[in-house]
């Protein structure tokens, strides 16, 4: 028996190991040696562990986003028999006392976003591997977005990946398909540019707010109100427009507290490992306020979010008049 515990955030790597066992594997028929897991039937996986692969040599399990290795919750009191045991401990338990038994029929693949290292985890930890997938930091992104162009005979150097990246997030699979669309738009011998991404490109909506507060900042506030009216006919969410604004304003505000008070804004601003690029980007913005300036703008925002929720003003209405009031 194989068995993988795959989890993070960086799906298109799981995906991609998942597609190369598979493949290792050989033929799959679903119900008879291809069996599906998640969260809806997981009960059912030490049954599926017990049944033979009719047929076949050997069986292959998938069991994804099963909640599996959540914390589980602790009960007081006399010491639990096997039967009334979390499912997570029956699964650990039954693995591990049949784990020779199961070395020769079964392949397991756990696949999860986030684990806690409970029973089951440390089991497998201990007869199989156990692997996390995080978000790729910048220089491995450009690296694989140069190679896929490559392979295409389209390039894309340095600046224009990092470009590329900053608008679309640190997602492989989010990049690729984005990438996809400039590499059939350019063809090959020609050169991906700014400008395509600009064209093409489905931007999140941090670099969408990064826009729109460059413009601000430059007091340009049609431009800016441009930008907003865009998120809005997108049907982004106003509430999450409002979030992430001020979010947005808030690292700002950091980068100022940081500076005045000589403290490291890397620590402070709390980014995730894969976000670091963005720091410097953070600080050339954070340059077109005064802090007092971004102060008051937080406190408006909380203040619209207060008013929207006991129906004294429309989002759409008070984010405008927000950024017309800084740049009046």
């Amino acid at each position: 028996m194989a068995i993988y515990l795959m989890y993070g955030e960086e799906t298109y790597l799981i995906e991609t190991r998942i597609k190369k066992i598979k493949k290792e594997f050989g033929e799959q028929i679903a119900g008879i040696n291809y069996i599906q897991i998640d969260k809806q039937n997981v009960e059912s996986l030490i049954s599926d562990l017990d049944t033979p692969a009719f047929g076949f040599s050997k069986k292959l399990i998938i069991a994804k986003d099963t909640d599996l290795f959540k914390k589980e919750k602790k009960s007081a009191g006399k010491t639990k028999k096997e039967d009334s045991l979390p499912l997570q401990e029956k699964i650990a338990n039954y693995i591990q006392n049949n784990y020779k038994e199961l070395q020769e029929t079964t392949d397991l693949i756990f696949v999860e976003q986030e684990v806690e290292k409970n029973e089951l985890y440390k089991v497998i930890e201990k007869v199989g591997e156990v692997k996390e997938y995080a978000l790729l930091k910048l220089p491995d992104l450009i690296s694989n977005l140069k190679k896929i162009c490559m392979a295409y005979q389209v390039t894309i150097d340095d600046s224009t990946a990092k470009y590329l990246v900053e608008c679309v997030g640190t997602s492989m699979q989010d990049l690729i398909n984005e990438v996809r669309k400039l590499i059939e738009y350019n063809g090959a011998g020609k050169a991906i540019t700014k400008d395509n991404i600009d064209k093409l490109c489905i931007k999140q909506i941090q670099a969408v707010i990064f826009d729109l507060t460059d413009s601000l900042g430059k007091k340009e506030i049609s431009k800016a109100l441009d930008v907003l009216h865009g998120l809005i006919i997108n049907k982004e969410p106003v509430q999450k427009i409002l979030v992430t604004l001020y979010n947005h304003f808030k690292k700002l505000y950091i980068v100022k507290l940081s500076e005045k008070y000589n403290e490291d804004v890397t620590m402070a601003m709390n980014l995730k490992p894969n976000q670091m690029f963005l720091v410097t980007k953070y600080k050339n913005q954070a340059k077109y306020f005064q802090m007092q300036e971004l102060r008051k703008i937080l406190d408006e925002l909380v203040n619209l979010d207060a008013n929207y929720k006991v129906g004294q003003i429309d989002l759409d209405i008070g984010l405008e008049s927000i950024l017309c009031r800084y740049c009046s």
